[in-house]
Protein backbone atom coordinates (compact mmCIF):
# COMPACT_ATOMS: atom_id res chain seq x y z
CA UNK A 1 0.00 0.00 0.00
CA UNK A 2 2.49 2.44 0.53
CA UNK A 3 4.38 1.54 -2.46
CA UNK A 4 1.25 2.42 -4.20
CA UNK A 5 0.91 5.70 -2.31
CA UNK A 6 4.46 6.60 -2.98
CA UNK A 7 3.43 5.85 -6.88
CA UNK A 8 0.48 7.87 -7.05
CA UNK A 9 2.22 10.86 -5.17
CA UNK A 10 5.20 10.77 -7.46
CA UNK A 11 2.89 10.83 -10.65
CA UNK A 12 0.80 13.44 -9.16
CA UNK A 13 3.80 15.73 -8.83
CA UNK A 14 5.18 15.36 -12.28
CA UNK A 15 1.54 15.55 -13.39
CA UNK A 16 1.72 19.40 -11.03
CA UNK A 17 5.51 20.43 -13.05
CA UNK A 18 4.30 19.23 -16.34
CA UNK A 19 1.14 21.54 -16.40
CA UNK A 20 2.51 25.07 -16.03
CA UNK A 21 0.49 27.11 -12.90
CA UNK A 22 -1.89 29.91 -14.23
CA UNK A 23 0.23 32.49 -13.94
CA UNK A 24 -1.16 35.46 -11.06
CA UNK A 25 -2.86 38.02 -12.75
CA UNK A 26 -4.04 35.75 -15.51
CA UNK A 27 -7.48 35.82 -17.06
CA UNK A 28 -9.96 32.86 -17.01
CA UNK A 29 -12.98 32.52 -19.61
CA UNK A 30 -15.69 30.27 -19.49
CA UNK A 31 -14.67 27.91 -22.17
CA UNK A 32 -18.70 27.48 -23.30
CA UNK A 33 -18.53 31.45 -23.52
CA UNK A 34 -15.41 31.21 -25.73
CA UNK A 35 -17.38 27.79 -27.42
CA UNK A 36 -20.14 29.93 -28.72
CA UNK A 37 -18.27 32.96 -29.54
CA UNK A 38 -16.15 30.94 -31.78
CA UNK A 39 -18.59 29.66 -33.66
CA UNK A 40 -20.33 32.89 -34.28
CA UNK A 41 -16.44 34.02 -35.67
CA UNK A 42 -16.47 37.50 -35.73
CA UNK A 43 -16.72 40.91 -33.69
CA UNK A 44 -17.08 44.19 -34.55
CA UNK A 45 -15.62 46.99 -32.33
CA UNK A 46 -15.82 50.72 -32.39
CA UNK A 47 -13.18 52.38 -30.54
CA UNK A 48 -13.05 55.52 -28.49
CA UNK A 49 -9.49 54.84 -27.48
CA UNK A 50 -6.32 55.76 -29.21
CA UNK A 51 -5.73 54.15 -32.61
CA UNK A 52 -2.48 52.05 -31.39
CA UNK A 53 -4.09 50.38 -28.22
CA UNK A 54 -7.01 49.87 -30.22
CA UNK A 55 -4.90 47.60 -33.03
CA UNK A 56 -2.92 46.00 -30.14
CA UNK A 57 -6.01 44.73 -28.01
CA UNK A 58 -8.10 43.76 -31.05
CA UNK A 59 -5.07 42.25 -32.37
CA UNK A 60 -4.44 40.07 -29.51
CA UNK A 61 -8.05 39.06 -29.07
CA UNK A 62 -7.80 37.56 -32.58
CA UNK A 63 -5.01 35.84 -31.91
CA UNK A 64 -6.03 34.34 -28.28
CA UNK A 65 -9.43 33.22 -29.16
CA UNK A 66 -9.41 32.86 -33.27
CA UNK A 67 -12.26 35.10 -33.82
CA UNK A 68 -12.29 37.43 -36.51
CA UNK A 69 -11.93 41.08 -35.26
CA UNK A 70 -13.04 44.18 -37.25
CA UNK A 71 -12.36 47.62 -35.57
CA UNK A 72 -12.44 51.23 -36.58
CA UNK A 73 -11.32 54.01 -34.18
CA UNK A 74 -13.93 57.35 -33.78
CA UNK A 75 -14.19 59.71 -31.35
CA UNK A 76 -16.95 59.11 -28.47
CA UNK A 77 -19.04 61.71 -29.44
CA UNK A 78 -18.84 60.38 -33.31
CA UNK A 79 -19.81 56.29 -31.96
CA UNK A 80 -22.70 58.27 -29.74
CA UNK A 81 -24.03 59.59 -32.64
CA UNK A 82 -23.58 56.58 -34.87
CA UNK A 83 -25.01 54.36 -32.59
CA UNK A 84 -28.52 56.54 -31.96
CA UNK A 85 -28.47 56.58 -35.80
CA UNK A 86 -28.50 52.85 -36.08
CA UNK A 87 -31.10 52.88 -33.57
CA UNK A 88 -31.38 49.64 -32.07
CA UNK A 89 -29.51 47.66 -34.85
CA UNK A 90 -26.01 48.78 -35.05
CA UNK A 91 -23.01 48.03 -37.12
CA UNK A 92 -20.74 47.41 -34.34
CA UNK A 93 -21.00 44.51 -31.55
CA UNK A 94 -19.03 46.49 -28.74
CA UNK A 95 -17.56 49.90 -27.58
CA UNK A 96 -14.04 50.37 -25.89
CA UNK A 97 -12.34 53.45 -24.28
CA UNK A 98 -13.94 56.73 -24.51
CA UNK A 99 -15.25 58.46 -21.67
CA UNK A 100 -18.21 57.11 -20.19
CA UNK A 101 -20.81 60.63 -20.32
CA UNK A 102 -21.47 59.05 -23.95
CA UNK A 103 -22.13 55.99 -22.61
CA UNK A 104 -24.31 56.89 -20.10
CA UNK A 105 -26.43 58.56 -22.68
CA UNK A 106 -26.80 55.82 -24.43
CA UNK A 107 -27.44 53.54 -21.72
CA UNK A 108 -30.73 55.71 -20.72
CA UNK A 109 -31.71 55.43 -24.58
CA UNK A 110 -31.76 51.47 -24.47
CA UNK A 111 -29.13 51.25 -26.46
CA UNK A 112 -26.30 49.26 -25.02
CA UNK A 113 -27.01 45.34 -23.91
CA UNK A 114 -26.42 44.85 -20.11
CA UNK A 115 -24.49 41.75 -19.53
CA UNK A 116 -22.82 40.90 -15.79
CA UNK A 117 -19.98 40.23 -16.37
CA UNK A 118 -17.54 37.86 -14.45
CA UNK A 119 -14.67 39.95 -14.32
CA UNK A 120 -16.28 43.03 -13.18
CA UNK A 121 -15.21 41.35 -9.38
CA UNK A 122 -11.92 43.16 -9.99
CA UNK A 123 -12.67 46.57 -10.33
CA UNK A 124 -11.36 48.81 -8.01
CA UNK A 125 -15.10 49.91 -7.48
CA UNK A 126 -18.53 50.16 -8.10
CA UNK A 127 -17.90 53.66 -9.71
CA UNK A 128 -15.82 51.99 -12.43
CA UNK A 129 -19.25 50.22 -13.79
CA UNK A 130 -22.76 50.62 -14.73
CA UNK A 131 -25.62 49.39 -12.31
CA UNK A 132 -27.25 47.17 -14.36
CA UNK A 133 -23.79 46.40 -16.44
CA UNK A 134 -24.49 48.40 -19.14
CA UNK A 135 -20.37 49.49 -19.39
CA UNK A 136 -17.83 48.73 -17.38
CA UNK A 137 -14.64 50.84 -16.74
CA UNK A 138 -11.51 49.93 -18.14
CA UNK A 139 -9.34 52.89 -17.35
CA UNK A 140 -9.00 56.28 -15.91
CA UNK A 141 -7.94 59.44 -16.76
CA UNK A 142 -7.14 62.87 -15.36
CA UNK A 143 -8.34 66.29 -17.30
CA UNK A 144 -5.32 68.85 -17.27
CA UNK A 145 -3.30 71.57 -19.11
CA UNK A 146 -0.54 70.76 -21.76
CA UNK A 147 1.61 73.62 -22.05
CA UNK A 148 4.16 73.94 -24.54
CA UNK A 149 7.68 75.21 -22.31
CA UNK A 150 9.95 76.54 -25.22
CA UNK A 151 6.64 78.41 -26.97
CA UNK A 152 5.32 79.85 -23.69
CA UNK A 153 8.74 80.69 -22.26
CA UNK A 154 9.61 82.50 -25.85
CA UNK A 155 6.37 84.57 -25.27
CA UNK A 156 7.48 85.59 -21.97
CA UNK A 157 4.11 84.49 -20.14
CA UNK A 158 3.49 81.78 -17.31
CA UNK A 159 1.97 78.78 -17.46
CA UNK A 160 -1.29 78.65 -16.63
CA UNK A 161 -1.86 76.67 -12.99
CA UNK A 162 -6.04 76.95 -12.83
CA UNK A 163 -9.02 76.62 -14.96
CA UNK A 164 -9.74 80.91 -14.38
CA UNK A 165 -5.94 81.70 -15.50
CA UNK A 166 -6.95 80.37 -18.67
CA UNK A 167 -9.14 83.13 -19.38
CA UNK A 168 -6.91 85.70 -19.53
CA UNK A 169 -6.50 87.92 -22.24
CA UNK A 170 -2.63 86.90 -22.42
CA UNK A 171 -3.57 83.37 -23.75
CA UNK A 172 -5.88 84.64 -26.31
CA UNK A 173 -5.10 81.93 -29.26
CA UNK A 174 -2.61 80.11 -27.50
CA UNK A 175 -5.50 77.67 -26.19
CA UNK A 176 -6.98 74.43 -28.16
CA UNK A 177 -10.08 72.01 -26.98
CA UNK A 178 -11.85 69.55 -28.55
CA UNK A 179 -15.27 70.14 -30.22
CA UNK A 180 -18.24 69.70 -28.09
CA UNK A 181 -20.05 68.43 -30.74
CA UNK A 182 -17.66 65.45 -31.66
CA UNK A 183 -15.88 64.73 -28.25
CA UNK A 184 -16.50 62.64 -25.12
CA UNK A 185 -13.41 64.76 -23.72
CA UNK A 186 -15.06 68.17 -24.73
CA UNK A 187 -18.33 66.84 -22.91
CA UNK A 188 -16.69 66.00 -20.00
CA UNK A 189 -14.91 69.71 -19.70
CA UNK A 190 -19.26 70.54 -20.15
CA UNK A 191 -19.95 69.28 -17.17
CA UNK A 192 -17.09 69.59 -15.18
CA UNK A 193 -17.43 73.39 -15.68
CA UNK A 194 -21.25 73.44 -14.52
CA UNK A 195 -20.28 70.82 -11.68
CA UNK A 196 -17.68 73.56 -10.36
CA UNK A 197 -19.45 76.66 -11.34
CA UNK A 198 -22.86 76.36 -11.34
CA UNK A 199 -24.76 76.21 -14.41
CA UNK A 200 -25.16 79.73 -15.58
CA UNK A 201 -21.55 80.28 -14.51
CA UNK A 202 -20.22 77.64 -15.79
CA UNK A 203 -21.62 78.45 -19.44
CA UNK A 204 -20.06 81.94 -19.46
CA UNK A 205 -16.99 80.58 -18.18
CA UNK A 206 -16.53 78.81 -21.55
CA UNK A 207 -17.72 81.62 -23.25
CA UNK A 208 -15.15 83.52 -21.90
CA UNK A 209 -12.50 80.51 -22.43
CA UNK A 210 -13.97 80.41 -26.42
CA UNK A 211 -12.23 84.23 -26.64
CA UNK A 212 -9.17 82.78 -25.89
CA UNK A 213 -9.31 78.87 -27.66
CA UNK A 214 -7.91 78.90 -31.47
CA UNK A 215 -9.50 75.69 -32.67
CA UNK A 216 -11.77 73.07 -31.30
CA UNK A 217 -10.55 69.68 -32.44
CA UNK A 218 -12.57 66.34 -33.75
CA UNK A 219 -11.38 64.15 -31.26
CA UNK A 220 -10.15 64.73 -27.45
CA UNK A 221 -6.69 63.74 -27.84
CA UNK A 222 -6.24 66.41 -30.54
CA UNK A 223 -4.82 69.41 -28.89
CA UNK A 224 -2.27 66.70 -27.62
CA UNK A 225 -1.12 65.96 -30.66
CA UNK A 226 -0.17 69.48 -31.33
CA UNK A 227 1.66 70.92 -28.50
CA UNK A 228 4.61 69.08 -28.95
CA UNK A 229 5.26 71.07 -32.40
CA UNK A 230 4.53 74.38 -31.18
CA UNK A 231 1.56 75.15 -33.33
CA UNK A 232 -0.96 74.37 -30.08
CA UNK A 233 0.97 76.13 -26.95
CA UNK A 234 -1.76 75.01 -24.43
CA UNK A 235 -4.08 71.88 -24.78
CA UNK A 236 -7.03 71.41 -22.30
CA UNK A 237 -7.24 67.08 -22.78
CA UNK A 238 -6.29 64.15 -20.25
CA UNK A 239 -3.15 64.15 -19.18
CA UNK A 240 -2.02 60.86 -20.20
CA UNK A 241 -2.02 61.82 -23.93
CA UNK A 242 0.09 64.54 -22.93
CA UNK A 243 2.73 61.55 -21.53
CA UNK A 244 2.40 59.73 -24.79
CA UNK A 245 3.40 62.37 -26.31
CA UNK A 246 6.37 63.00 -24.06
CA UNK A 247 7.33 59.20 -24.01
CA UNK A 248 6.51 57.98 -27.36
CA UNK A 249 6.95 61.23 -29.87
CA UNK A 250 9.62 62.45 -27.60
CA UNK A 251 8.29 66.11 -26.84
CA UNK A 252 9.80 66.50 -23.89
CA UNK A 253 9.15 70.11 -24.35
CA UNK A 254 5.63 69.93 -22.89
CA UNK A 255 4.75 70.53 -19.47
CA UNK A 256 1.83 68.64 -17.58
CA UNK A 257 -0.40 70.67 -14.94
CA UNK A 258 -3.43 69.42 -13.18
CA UNK A 259 -5.45 72.87 -12.15
CA UNK A 260 -4.82 73.45 -8.43
CA UNK A 261 -8.60 74.53 -7.45
CA UNK A 262 -9.78 70.79 -8.84
CA UNK A 263 -9.91 69.03 -11.87
CA UNK A 264 -12.58 66.19 -12.95
CA UNK A 265 -11.62 62.61 -14.52
CA UNK A 266 -12.93 60.01 -17.11
CA UNK A 267 -14.06 56.99 -16.47
CA UNK A 268 -12.81 55.38 -20.04
CA UNK A 269 -15.56 51.94 -20.97
CA UNK A 270 -16.73 49.20 -22.55
CA UNK A 271 -20.04 48.28 -23.72
CA UNK A 272 -22.38 45.57 -25.99
CA UNK A 273 -24.23 47.13 -27.95
CA UNK A 274 -27.89 45.94 -27.85
CA UNK A 275 -28.92 44.51 -31.28
CA UNK A 276 -25.01 43.04 -31.59
CA UNK A 277 -25.11 40.39 -34.54
CA UNK A 278 -22.59 38.92 -32.76
CA UNK A 279 -23.54 38.50 -28.63
CA UNK A 280 -21.48 35.72 -27.44
CA UNK A 281 -18.50 37.26 -29.03
CA UNK A 282 -19.47 40.58 -27.39
CA UNK A 283 -19.79 38.73 -24.05
CA UNK A 284 -16.50 37.36 -24.57
CA UNK A 285 -14.94 40.66 -25.54
CA UNK A 286 -16.11 42.38 -22.19
CA UNK A 287 -14.66 39.65 -20.16
CA UNK A 288 -11.82 40.11 -22.15
CA UNK A 289 -11.52 43.52 -21.89
CA UNK A 290 -11.63 43.45 -17.99
CA UNK A 291 -8.97 41.06 -17.45
CA UNK A 292 -5.19 42.18 -17.18
CA UNK A 293 -4.51 40.35 -21.02
CA UNK A 294 -6.35 43.04 -22.44
CA UNK A 295 -5.61 46.19 -20.15
CA UNK A 296 -1.81 45.58 -19.69
CA UNK A 297 -1.18 46.26 -23.30
CA UNK A 298 -2.04 49.91 -23.04
CA UNK A 299 1.39 50.56 -21.65
CA UNK A 300 2.86 49.17 -24.40
CA UNK A 301 0.85 51.07 -26.58
CA UNK A 302 1.09 54.35 -26.10
CA UNK A 303 -1.73 54.60 -23.44
CA UNK A 304 -0.71 55.76 -19.68
CA UNK A 305 -4.05 56.09 -18.19
CA UNK A 306 -4.71 54.29 -14.49
CA UNK A 307 -6.06 50.71 -14.83
CA UNK A 308 -9.18 50.08 -12.48
CA UNK A 309 -9.10 46.73 -12.29
CA UNK A 310 -7.13 44.93 -9.13
CA UNK A 311 -4.94 42.19 -10.87
CA UNK A 312 -4.08 44.77 -13.65
CA UNK A 313 -0.23 46.35 -14.12
CA UNK A 314 -0.87 49.97 -13.16
CA UNK A 315 1.81 51.92 -15.41
CA UNK A 316 4.72 53.36 -13.60
CA UNK A 317 5.00 56.44 -16.33
CA UNK A 318 1.83 57.83 -14.82
CA UNK A 319 2.86 57.74 -11.72
CA UNK A 320 6.74 59.28 -12.51
CA UNK A 321 4.71 62.59 -13.86
CA UNK A 322 3.41 63.15 -10.17
CA UNK A 323 -0.71 62.23 -11.54
CA UNK A 324 -2.64 60.76 -8.64
CA UNK A 325 -5.92 59.26 -9.84
CA UNK A 326 -7.42 59.98 -6.09
CA UNK A 327 -6.39 63.71 -6.39
CA UNK A 328 -9.84 64.65 -8.01
CA UNK A 329 -13.08 66.75 -7.73
CA UNK A 330 -15.84 64.89 -7.01
CA UNK A 331 -18.27 64.31 -10.08
CA UNK A 332 -21.92 64.13 -10.65
CA UNK A 333 -22.71 61.30 -13.15
CA UNK A 334 -25.94 61.44 -12.93
CA UNK A 335 -26.38 64.80 -13.76
CA UNK A 336 -24.20 64.45 -16.78
CA UNK A 337 -26.16 61.70 -17.63
CA UNK A 338 -29.22 63.85 -17.57
CA UNK A 339 -28.06 66.93 -18.95
CA UNK A 340 -25.33 66.45 -21.28
CA UNK A 341 -27.51 67.14 -24.37
CA UNK A 342 -29.12 70.23 -23.09
CA UNK A 343 -25.40 71.56 -21.66
CA UNK A 344 -23.82 71.10 -25.11
CA UNK A 345 -26.75 72.89 -27.03
CA UNK A 346 -26.77 75.84 -24.44
CA UNK A 347 -22.94 76.39 -24.63
CA UNK A 348 -22.95 76.49 -28.67
CA UNK A 349 -25.88 78.82 -28.23
CA UNK A 350 -24.13 81.17 -26.02
CA UNK A 351 -21.28 80.85 -27.83
CA UNK A 352 -23.42 81.74 -30.92
CA UNK A 353 -24.88 85.30 -28.88
CA UNK A 354 -21.67 86.28 -28.18
CA UNK A 355 -20.09 86.23 -31.78
CA UNK A 356 -18.02 82.79 -32.11
CA UNK A 357 -18.47 81.36 -35.79
CA UNK A 358 -20.10 78.18 -34.46
CA UNK A 359 -20.24 76.74 -38.17
CA UNK A 360 -16.60 77.44 -38.70
CA UNK A 361 -15.05 73.72 -39.81
CA UNK A 362 -11.47 75.23 -39.42
CA UNK A 363 -12.38 75.92 -36.04
CA UNK A 364 -14.77 73.92 -35.02
CA UNK A 365 -13.54 70.57 -36.77
CA UNK A 366 -15.62 67.39 -37.29
CA UNK A 367 -12.74 66.05 -39.42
Amino acid sequence: MKKLFALVLALTMLFALAVPAMAEGEAEFDPDLVAAAQEEGTLVVYGGCEEEYLAAVCDHFMEEFGIEVQYQRLSTGEIQAKIEEENGNPSADVLFGGTTDPYNVMAAEGLLEPYEATNASHLLGEQYRNADGSWYGIYKGILGFMVNRDEIERLGLPEPQDWADLTDPQYEGLIWLSNYNTAGTAKLVINTMIQKYGHDEGIQYLVDLDKNIEVYTKSGSGPSKNVGTGECVIGIGFLHDGITQILDNGYDNIDLIIPSSGTSFEIGATAMLKGAAHPNAAKLWIEYALSPDCVNLAKDNGSYQFLVIDNAEQPEQAAEFGLDPENVMEYDFEDATENIGTYVEEVMTALADAGADTEDAGRFQTE
